[in-house]
C-alpha cells in the first residue's frame, strides 16, 4: 500500500498529530465537518471509533461507503447529517475533535461561539481539540462586518487574530498543546492551526 492509499488527502497538521500519537487507535474520535471524509481514511484503517458530522449529505453518504470499506463494523448511524452548533451526542464523548477548515463559514460571532461551545461540550476531559480555520494572522483583508472578512478570492469568511484564540483558550480553561501555526496562503488566505486540550479537573468550560 502506498501513501495516499493509507492517508488519503490528510491534512498535513492532522498528520503532525498522528504522528505524534496525539491521535491513536484506540481513540473515539470526532470528525466535525468531515466533508468527504479526507481526515478519516488513516483513522478508519487503523480502527479508531470514529464518528462524523456535515450538513452536507452527500458528503456524509460519501464517508458512510468509505467506513463501510475501511471499517465495516462501525454503524452507518457514527455518521450523521447535521450542524456543528447542535450535535446529538453526550457530553464528554470523544478523546478527540478534529475541525478542519470549517468555523470561518460561520455567519456572524454568536454562530462561530455556538459551534466552539458544543465541540467542547462533547469532547471529554483530558481529550483533544484540534482546529484549523481561516485568520487574519499575517495578512490584511477588506472587513464587511464584525468579524467578516472579504478574503482575496472574494468570499467572505469570518476570521479570527490571535487575540481571539488567545482569550477563547483562556475562557475555555483550556491547555494549548501546541503554539499557534498559520500558514500563509501566497496572497489568498491564511489558515491558523488552534490545538487544545481540555483540563481533566473541568467538565466544561464556557466560550
Amino acid at each position: 500500500m502506498n501513501l495516499q492509499d493509507q492517508f488519503g488527502q490528510v491534512d498535513i497538521y492532522v498528520f503532525d498529530q498522528i504522528l505524534r500519537g496525539n491521535i491513536a487507535p484506540d481513540m473515539r474520535v470526532l470528525d466535525a465537518g468531515c466533508g468527504y471524509g479526507r481526515n478519516l481514511v488513516h483513522l478508519l484503517r487503523e480502527g479508531c471509533e470514529i464518528f462524523a458530522i456535515d450538513a452536507n449529505a452527500e458528503g456524509v453518504a460519501h464517508v458512510r461507503a468509505l467506513a463501510a470499506e475501511l471499517a465495516p463494523t462501525l454503524p452507518a448511524s457514527n455518521f450523521l447529517v447535521g450542524e456543528l452548533e447542535r450535535i446529538n451526542l453526550p457530553d464528554n464523548f470523544f478523546d478527540v475533535v478534529i475541525c478542519s477548515s470549517v468555523l470561518h463559514f460561520a455567519p456572524d460571532e454568536s454562530h462561530f461561539l455556538a459551534m466552539i461551545q458544543e465541540l467542547w461540550r462533547v469532547l471529554r476531559p483530558g481529550g483533544l481539540f484540534f482546529c484549523r480555520l481561516g485568520s487574519r494572522i499575517g495578512m490584511d483583508f477588506e472587513q464587511l462586518r464584525s468579524h467578516i472578512y472579504r478574503i482575496n478570492d472574494g468570499s467572505e469568511w469570518f476570521l479570527v487574530d490571535e487575540s481571539m484564540l488567545m482569550q477563547l483558550t483562556q475562557q475555555l480553561d483550556a491547555v494549548m498543546v501546541d503554539p499557534l501555526k498559520t500558514t500563509i496562503v501566497q496572497d489568498y488566505r491564511c489558515m491558523t492551526t488552534w490545538v487544545l486540550r481540555k483540563r481533566s479537573n473541568r467538565p466544561n468550560g464556557q466560550a
